[in-house]
């Protein structure tokens, strides 16, 4: 049993702000929107921020924007993000609130990490005179392509002067109100690639001894690939890598003169993923040298890790046992193989990622980016009444030092 709660008089965990905060993330989830495309979600994040007193900044990165809570006194600046993008995925839920765009769905949380930046926008809105310093709510687009939002929000300067900066992930494998917490690596280093293989001899199918197989070659290169993690790496050092894409030709009897395949390779560091990536390329190469098509190896700009700095971590586990007991303060063993762009922002200044429990049975165990991806909703009141304090204690530190 997790220790219990606040005090219900605590503002934070009220009916009323639970209400608020349901509303608005069920508002979002109906209507997603694809990375750098989040103009509508943009707009109903502003109008709700605004009808609360807050004073959204002008666009960055397209349709992101960060909105500043000042303390009574002047002090450090610490920030919180969240991401607003959607996923391709056509949803699969009974939900009332089910998305209602055609194949776009919030099936990784994004939705709810919204609500919970608006959730500590709100409260830290309200506590202003409690703190010396600024609150910097980030709402970053395009987290889940690639180029992603983050640096793009770091280069219009939406981290300038910032001191430390926080975040959550939602969490269907963790119970609401528990919260996990690593120090280092939370995530791995993530580089997305296709793999193209061409030739002029297309054919019929009947005759594929005449033509360039494009399909067998391509499927020689892929089987290879599969191999290559934990044969030519150290499997002490983890790494996975998956083909989520495979694009051929149109016709059952002919050959097409180009196929296409790709996915992501995902490694726990830099230098097994650099190393799988020369690896690639060379064995892509040579196997269409053998078989007589052409063949290109394209990456995307490789996602970093996203590394856990020591101190904001404890502050962040610290507060979790302080407001909802020690068992909700929950160590994380292992770094995900996921991939997440705030790992940008830990490359500028430190900070942490909190993972936020938000499964309470069957319906809310779905893991993410499935189509049947949902959460309990009891989670965003404790997670933005949490993430609050851990950037009043933050900037409480700051200013003491």
């Amino acid at each position: 049993m997790l220790a219990d709660a606040p005090p219900a008089a605590d503002p934070a965990l009220s009916d009323a702000f639970r209400t608020d905060l349901v509303s608005l993330r069920r508002e979002l989830h109906q209507h997603p929107e694809l990375g750098f495309e989040e103009v509508e979600t943009s707009r109903r994040v502003r109008a709700w921020l605004e009808a609360r007193g807050l004073t959204p900044s002008a666009p960055l990165a397209g349709t992101g924007f960060v909105v500043d809570v000042v303390g009574t006194r002047p002090g450090p600046t610490v920030a919180y993000r969240t991401d607003m993008d959607a996923l391709p995925i056509l949803e699969a839920t009974d939900a009332p609130y089910r998305s209602q765009t055609p194949g776009v769905m919030h099936a990784c949380g994004h939705d709810a990490h919204m609500t919970v930046a608006c959730g500590v926008a709100a409260l830290a809105h309200a506590r202003r005179d409690e703190f010396a310093g600024t609150v910097r709510v980030l709402f970053q687009p395009a987290e889940e392509i690639n180029p992603s939002g983050a640096p793009a929000m770091i280069e219009a300067g939406a981290i300038d002067g910032v001191d430390a900066i926080y975040a959550v992930h939602m969490d269907p494998s963790q119970a609401v109100g528990r919260f996990g917490f690593r120090r280092g690596s939370l995530t791995a280093a993530c580089a997305p690639f296709r793999v193209t293989v061409c030739s002029e001899r297309s054919g019929h199918s009947a005759r594929p001894h005449e033509a360039v197989d494009t399909v067998w070659v391509a499927n020689q290169i892929a089987t290879e690939m599969y191999q290559l993690p934990g044969r030519v790496t150290d499997a002490r050092k983890a790494s996975v890598l998956t083909i989520c894409r495979f694009r051929g030709g149109d016709a059952l009897n002919v050959i097409p003169s180009e196929v296409e395949f790709g996915g992501t390779i995902r490694c726990s560091d830099g230098e097994t993923l650099g190393f799988l990536r020369e690896k690639i390329r060379r064995v892509a190469g040579a196997l269409g040298a053998v078989y007589k098509a052409d063949v290109d190896v394209d990456f995307d700009v490789t996602l970093p890790a996203v590394v856990n700095t020591g101190a904001e971590v404890e502050r962040a586990r610290q507060a979790a046992a302080d407001l909802f007991g020690p068992e909700a303060a929950v160590r994380i063993p292992l770094p995900s193989m996921g991939g997440e762009d705030f790992a940008y922002y830990l490359q500028e200044v430190p900070g942490c990622m909190v993972r936020v429990g938000t499964a309470a049975g069957p319906e809310t165990r779905y893991p993410l980016h499935h189509a049947r991806f949902d959460l309990d909703e009891s989670a965003l009141p404790l997670a933005a009444r949490l993430m609050t304090e851990v950037c009043l204690r933050d900037l409480a530190a700051r200013a003491e030092a």
